[in-house]
């Protein structure tokens, strides 16, 4: 009782005082809203992506001044980009060559609703490299890659090489956003329905990820469990006990599987806090309710 009331008191704090974070749009094009994507209306098939083209489109996304470019990689997967045209100075004499600059991409698993197989932020290209998404590194001719930048007189552009495809994004669809959720609200009675929802989990602070929530009637629990190491998705199942605000799930590992026993707060249901173990370790662990 002694370590939940300490992990009860660390979640508290973290439920009151860590700053909510800004949606970000495009976190929500996932590997299957790519799939969608590149097959409907709302992109156009580019083999070379000009300046010109990025700017003519390059608010398409809410709060974004990038371009949004999807790209199928010569390994198959997708991958998404926000990228700009730029220019890097160099030498003495200030002389600046034209670049293209990669705010962000993401390359994602195959076959997979989130995991990640490379990301990064803030890469430049420049004329006569390529940029491998597969790898998530700029590489030489020799190594192949999936867009190179082209610098030839006036002619300045990026393509797709090999087996690549890309496709530039021209509307936003805002159903790919879901939509925000009520404010969650206790009542007077506990009610194991109060489990359900998305909660920020945080174990022995190792390990950190989303975990959704479903409970039905008899109280059998239900979910997934999203790694913020590399958004791979694994099952939740599990049973709400006595006292009814008492959980113990199970997240279903490859090779193992991690259990967790906790409690939901009563006064206002924002936070839970409770032990795991995973083979014979024995920690704690906390979960903030996402509103």
């Amino acid at each position: 009782m002694r370590r939940l009331l300490c992990v009860a008191l660390l979640a508290l704090a973290a439920a009151s005082a860590a700053p909510a974070r800004a949606d970000d749009v495009f976190d929500h094009y996932v590997n299957p809203v790519l799939s969608k994507l590149v097959e409907g209306k709302d992109v156009k098939e580019v083999e070379r992506l000009t300046p010109n083209l990025i700017l003519d489109n390059d608010r398409v996304l809410p709060k974004c001044t990038s371009a949004f470019l999807v790209v199928r990689t010569n390994e198959g997967r997708l991958a998404k980009l926000l990228v700009q045209p730029g220019k890097q100075k160099i030498g003495d004499k200030k002389k600046a060559v034209p670049i293209l600059s990669i705010e962000e991409f993401v390359t994602y698993k195959e076959g997979e609703e989130r995991q990640v197989v490379c990301s990064g932020k803030n890469q430049s290209l420049f004329a006569g490299f390529r940029f491998s998404l597969d790898l998530g590194q700029v590489v030489p001719e020799e190594v192949g890659g999936d867009l190179r930048f082209v610098v030839d007189g006036d002619k300045v552009y990026a393509e797709p090489v090999g087996k690549a495809k890309a496709w530039l994004v021209t509307k936003h669809d805002p159903k790919v956003v879901p939509k925000k959720q009520g404010k969650f609200v206790m009542g007077d009675k506990f009610d194991v329905k109060y489990f359900e929802g998305t909660f920020a989990l945080h174990d022995d602070g190792r390990r950190s990820g989303k975990l959704t929530l479903k409970v039905d009637k008899e109280g059998d629990v239900t979910g997934h469990y999203y790694s913020d190491k590399d958004g791979a998705k694994y099952e939740v199942k599990g049973k709400v006990g006595e006292p009814k605000h008492s959980i113990e799930f199970t997240i279903v590992l490859p090779r193992t599987e991690q259990v967790f026993k906790g409690m939901l707060f009563t006064g206002d249901g924002k936070a839970m806090a409770g032990t795991s173990r995973l083979a014979n370790r024995e920690a704690a662990f906390y979960a903030v309710r996402e509103e």
